[in-house]
């Protein structure tokens, strides 16, 4: 009887857990494990972000400013430190670069005026840009060349590149500039642009000069290759031996023409700061000192390969000769028939 209660007592008090499937625990596992997992790697990657972004700030490079240049105050709008976007200037970051225009009439030297600049070993002068018409077809097509020359992005035979200290271009009255003059002049004073003007003081051997270099372009006397400037004596030659007939009644009203157009861009430029040089002047002491001066950079001896095609007496030089100096004679273009230099 005994027996029988403990046995009934055992039965009470004895609970039987019921068996779980295995299958079902190695899920709640993979699962708990799964969780932990992810909020480790949150935590990992929140804690690389922040290392990251101290290092980045940690890292960051400033640039010094240039040193300021010892000159004058008035020259200070004409001091600039371009930064081109197609390379860098490297350790020439600092050397500052003056900006420039030449202005000029075709044959009145500017092609040989260019040469002996981009001899100098700091000067870039990038020639005719504008004789391209789209790039002279608006005020804004204008200025966007401009900003690619001045930002040193302008690539050319004639680029010096990080070390420039002068760059340009040269630009002839015809190509715009006397159209967009005003803009032009606005650009020029506000982006620190100095001018050089280049004329001919006779203008009648630079009438011979167009009417030459026009008559070449079509014949093309140089073995079928017109050239407006030539690097041998015999090729000069060869193109000095054609005598132009310059039409004696248009000569008076064409000379006015070309002094009328120099006197508006001198008027039109005047705000700007400039010099006025001859290619007379120019011929005679090619060394360029006051240029030199001008444009603030080191004096250097200038040369050029280019030679001058017209030489000597104008006699020699027009076909119908009488008719022009009985033309000009008595007028204030007499002179003109007699002013001669030597190169």
């Amino acid at each position: 009887m005994a027996d029988d209660l403990c046995s009934f007592a055992k039965d009470i008090f004895v609970i039987k857990v019921p068996k779980k499937s295995p299958l079902v625990l190695r899920m709640i596992v993979l699962v708990f494990a799964m969780v932990c997992g992810v909020y480790i790697c949150s935590i990992c990657l929140k804690q690389i972000s922040t290392h990251s972004k101290a290092g980045y700030l940690n890292v960051q490079v400033i640039q010094k400013p240039c040193p300021e240049p010892q000159i004058e105050p008035w020259e200070i709008p004409y001091v600039h430190y371009p930064k081109p976007k197609t390379y860098s200037r490297a350790e020439c970051a600092c050397n500052p670069v003056r900006y420039f225009a030449i202005l000029s009439m075709q044959r009145s030297g500017s092609g040989w005026f260019e040469t002996l600049l981009n001899n100098h070993t700091n000067i870039s002068s990038n020639g005719e840009i504008f004789s391209v018409k789209v790039r002279r077809s608006n005020t804004s097509t204008i200025v966007e060349t401009l900003d690619k020359i001045y930002r040193l992005d302008w690539l050319s035979s004639a680029s010096k590149n990080e070390c420039t200290a002068a760059v340009g271009l040269k630009w002839m009255l015809n190509q715009g500039l006397m159209q967009h003059h005003a803009d032009i002049v606005e650009y020029f004073n506000t982006r620190g642009v100095s001018v050089i003007f280049l004329f001919r003081r006779n203008l009648l051997r630079r009438m011979i000069s167009v009417l030459a270099n026009s008559y070449d372009r079509d014949v093309k006397l140089l073995n079928g290759t017109h050239k407006s400037h030539v690097h041998s004596p015999h090729e000069a030659e060869i193109l000095a031996n054609y005598k132009p007939i310059i039409n004696a009644t248009l000569l008076i009203p064409n000379l006015k023409q070309v002094e009328e157009t120099t006197a508006k861009a001198l008027e039109y430029f005047k705000s700007t700061r400039h010099i006025i040089l001859y290619y007379e002047d120019v011929v005679k002491n090619h060394t360029l000192i006051d240029v030199q001066h001008f444009l603030k950079v080191p004096l250097r001896e200038l040369k050029s390969r280019q030679v001058k095609i017209h030489k000597g007496s104008l006699s020699s030089q027009i076909k119908n000769w009488d008719d022009v100096q009985k033309t000009l004679k008595g007028t204030h273009y007499e002179n003109f028939l007699h002013s001669d230099y030597r190169k």
